[in-house]
Order: structure tokens, then C-alpha cells, then sequence
């Protein structure tokens, strides 16, 4: 089942994040992702959100989801985007009900 890597947030160093995206990119085609939506102006139509800029990122499935954030290449520079930004990330599967 599709599993959805979504983070939205507010961009607090342009630069740090650029640095991140450069190194970021590449990690999402090694690890077989789909960037899906990139929007730098989301509107929140519900709650309060924690920034703008939205990102969902589709995998084959929440462990390979899962094998990509934890991957070495992907460690080496997400600290640069936590720097970077304010905000919040979620693995979401594209259908569990619960049970």
C-alpha cells in the first residue's frame, strides 16, 4: 500500500534549505520516491498550520518510506532542513482504516 511522506512548514533560512533540497533531491529517486506536490504557498483551510510550504513525497510503502528517512544519504542532511525550517512531518498510508 502507498505510503506518503508529508511535511509542511515555514522556510526560516532560505539558504540552509537550499542547501538541504540540493542534497535532499537526489536521495528520493535512489530510494524509488515520487515527489507529488511541492507548493511554496499552500493554503490552510482548517487549524492552525505551521507554515506555507508543503511537501508530499509518495512511496511503494511505509517501510520503504521508512528505509529512505533513515538512510544514511538522507541522514547526512536532514539536519539542514530541521535547521532551516518550522514545522512537522508525517508518514502517512494512502488507506488504514484501523481496526
Amino acid at each position: 500500500m502507498a505510503a506518503y511522506f508529508i511535511a509542511q512548514y515555514t522556510v526560516n533560512d532560505p539558504g540552509l534549505y537550499a542547501e538541504y533540497s540540493a542534497g535532499a533531491g537526489p536521495t528520493l529517486a535512489a530510494h524509488g520516491a515520487e515527489l507529488v506536490a511541492f507548493d511554496v504557498a499552500s493554503e490552510s483551510i482548517e487549524g492552525t498550520s505551521p507554515g506555507p510550504q508543503t511537501v508530499v513525497i509518495k512511496f511503494e510503502n511505509t517501510e520503504k518510506a521508512k528505509a529512505w528517512y533513515n538512510s544514511d544519504d538522507y541522514q547526512a542532511v536532514v539536519g539542514k532542513r530541521l535547521a532551516a525550517t518550522e514545522g512537522f512531518s508525517v508518514i502517512s498510508q494512502s488507506m488504514n482504516p484501523g481496526g
